[in-house]
C-alpha cells in the first residue's frame, strides 16, 4: 500500500488522556501504515475517514520542540498511531521527539515494531520509562487476515528480550485477544523470562468497524459468536481470567469491550 505522509505543524504534543492511570498521550504521528484492519483508531481519527486506513499518516514535524514541556503524570506514546511504524525509518520523528523530551517525564511506549530497539540509548536517559510490545500470536492465515502488514511475533518477542537485557522495564500488551485464535498461554511462556508485567485486552469488536466484523463473522464464526453473545462472552472472560491467574505472572488486568469498556482484575 502506498502511504501519503502529510507534514504538519501543531500547537501542542501532549493531550489529556481518558485512559485509566494515564495523564497524557503523545502522538507525533496520527494514523498508522501498519493498517491493522481491527484497529479502533480508524474510528477515532475521522479527518480522512473516507480514505483507506493505513494509506495516510500525519507527521507532526514540530513535535520535537513541543516535547520539551514537562508535564506531571504518566505519558503514553502513542494512542492513535504506532511510534515505530514504517515511516519512522526515514523520518526519525519519534527519535527526535525522544531526544528533546524532558527526561523527568514518566513515559510509557507501546509499539508493534522491533525498530524500537534502535532508541535504547535514549530510553536510558529517562528517569522513569517502560517499553511494551503488542503480542497476539497471529501467524499464517490468521496473520494474513487480521494483521498482514505488521512485523512477525518472533521479531517483537526478540525486541522485548533485547530491551530487558539492556535494563529497560518492559511489558507485553497481549492484544487483541480473539477467542480460539490468540494463544495467551503460549505468549506468556515465550516471554515471561524478560517481561516485567502483562496487560491483556479482548478485541474491541464494536470499534473495529463493520468491514472487520464481517471478516471475523465469515472467517472465524465461533470467535464471532462468543464476542457477540453476552452469555458466551462472560464465560470466556471467566476462563481467560482463570488462565491468566494460573500462569503465575504479574498482570495489570484484562480490558474488555462488550457493550462498553470494562476491566477485569486477575
Amino acid at each position: 500500500m502506498k502511504v501519503e505522509v502529510i507534514k504538519r505543524r501543531v500547537k501542542s504534543l501532549y493531550t489529556r488522556s481518558r485512559i485509566p492511570g494515564v495523564s497524557w498521550s503523545a502522538n507525533q504521528y496520527v494514523g498508522c501504515s501498519f493498517a491493522c484492519p481491527y484497529c479502533y483508531a480508524k474510528n477515532v481519527v475521522r479527518e480522512f475517514g473516507e480514505r483507506e486506513w493505513g494509506s495516510w499518516v500525519i507527521a507532526k514535524i514540530n513535535a520535537p520542540e513541543l516535547a520539551r514541556k514537562h508535564v506531571s503524570g504518566k505519558i503514553v506514546m502513542s494512542t492513535v498511531s504506532d511510534p515505530y511504524q514504517p515511516v519512522e525509518v526515514k523520518l526519525k520523528l519519534t527519535r527526535a521527539t525522544l531526544r528533546f523530551m524532558d527526561k523527568r517525564n514518566e513515559l510509557s511506549i507501546l509499539t508493534k515494531s522491533p525498530l524500537v530497539t534502535r532508541d535504547i540509548d535514549l530510553f536510558k536517559l529517562f528517569r522513569s520509562i517502560e517499553v511494551g510490545l503488542t503480542l497476539n500470536s497471529f501467524e499464517g492465515r490468521e496473520k494474513s487476515l487480521l494483521e498482514p502488514l505488521t512485523p512477525v511475533m518472533k521479531a517483537r518477542v526478540n525486541a522485548l528480550q533485547k530491551l530487558h537485557e539492556e535494563g529497560i522495564r518492559t511489558y507485553a500488551f497481549v492484544s487483541p485477544i480473539i477467542p480460539g485464535v490468540t494463544d495467551v498461554s503460549r505468549i506468556v511462556e515465550e516471554t515471561k523470562g524478560f517481561v516485567d508485567y502483562y496487560f491483556f485486552e479482548v478485541l474491541n469488536l464494536k470499534n473495529a468497524g463493520s468491514e472487520f466484523r464481517e471478516t471475523l463473522r465469515s472467517e472465524f464464526p465461533e470467535s464471532y459468536h462468543i464476542l457477540t453473545s453476552e452469555e458466551l462472552f462472560r464465560a470466556f472472560i471467566s476462563e481467560l481470567r482463570d488462565e491468566v491467574r494460573s500462569l503465575g505472572i504479574k498482570a495489570e488486568g484484562i480490558e474488555t469491550h462488550f457493550g462498553s469498556w470494562g476491566f477485569v482484575r486477575v
